[in-house]
């Protein structure tokens, strides 16, 4: 199937059975960024025929969220999502129910144990992806009601699993063990990964650090930057000590904190190291070396920061011609 000439969603199409539930155009869904995901980021991606989302937490309050979801619906037609990120530290209810009185059209829940949340979500419509990093975390989402999981392996930006499992194995482990629809999410930001996850039998991807560096994302020109310069074996996973691993870009403030850790202090020692304002010191600020930035391995595919509309048409013309090169091979 040759690809040549502009892409539209009029010339090509990927069906698969999370396209179907989202109602979007190409499986491909824009993780949560913290502190990143905005309105304007989320209908780029939707307008391009994924799956945008804004993600609340990062929020001050109930309130700010209700103007994001609106200006979200301002900019585009088409299916977003509102990714909430599940914490002992902050109660996300108040939130859950604005997105819920917004008619939000699907919500993503991540960092937790959803269940306490499931019964509300599932009075509503809205539908329901849950972060998984194990096969155990899939099946328990499957059992609550979960209407997909996104499986995300060690590759990750952000916050990943405990147990040091690619992308390639949790993905095809989840997806015989679950019936729902299972995305893939660690590691993927082109076509040629779209194409691997569905052969893996997934029904699509998640990206996070390859939509950081796009035109549309109000990340810093530094931290952009720095995805451009860093290979995929320079990220560091910080948080280990305690349990709640990430994996981030280097700095001098990512080596002071695994310095901090190899001592294995108490949490009131290293959680003032890893708090949210050292993220936005680096992520929005600029000032890359007093703070950490999250980063997924996918760094080593990012040489360039395109408009979402480009990235999109590009990395669905690399996935047809993957499909090429497997449709040869077949036939050779």
């Amino acid at each position: 199937m040759p690809v040549c000439g502009l892409l539209t969603e009029e010339t090509i199409s990927l069906k698969t059975r999370i396209t179907q539930l989202l109602h979007i155009h190409y499986p491909v869904l824009q993780g949560g960024l913290a502190h990143l995901a905005h309105a304007d980021l989320a209908a780029a991606v939707s307008n391009a025929g994924g799956l945008g989302q804004v993600t609340a937490t990062s929020l001050a309050n109930p309130e700010e969220l209700r103007k994001e979801i609106r200006d979200v619906k301002r900019l585009t037609q088409r299916p977003f999502g509102v990714n909430f990120a599940i914490s002992e530290y902050r109660a996300i209810d108040s939130m859950l129910k604005v997105a819920l009185e917004e008619q939000v059209p699907i919500v993503t829940l991540t960092g937790g144990n959803p269940a306490p949340l499931m019964p509300l979500l599932r009075q509503s419509e809205t539908k329901v992806l849950v972060l998984v990093s194990s096969v155990r975390q899939a099946k328990h989402a499957e059992e609550l009601g979960a209407d997909a999981v996104i499986a995300v392996g060690q590759e990750g930006g952000g916050h990943i699993g405990r147990d040091d499992v690619g992308s390639l194995v949790l993905t095809a482990s989840v997806v015989d063990a679950v019936s729902i629809p299972v995305v893939a999410s660690g590691g993927f930001a082109d076509g040629r990964g779209l194409v691997s996850a569905l052969s893996l039998g997934a029904d699509g991807i998640e990206m996070g650090t390859r939509f950081v560096a796009t035109q549309e994302c109000r990340a810093s020109q530094a931290y952009k930057d720095a995805l451009l310069a860093t290979p995929a074996d320079r990220t560091k996973v910080v948080q280990r000590s305690v349990g709640t691993p990430a994996r981030v870009l280097p700095s001098a403030w990512v080596q002071k904190i695994l310095e901090v850790e190899q001592e294995q202090p108490e949490k009131h020692i290293l959680y003032p190291l890893v708090a949210r304002e050292n993220n936005v010191v680096a992520a929005i600020e600029g000032r890359m070396q007093e703070g950490y930035a999250y980063a997924g391995q996918s760094a080593a595919f990012i040489h360039d920061i395109p408009a979402v509309s480009e990235l999109m048409q590009r990395l669905i013309a690399e996935a047809y011609r993957s499909f090429d090169r497997i449709d040869h091979v077949m036939n050779e």
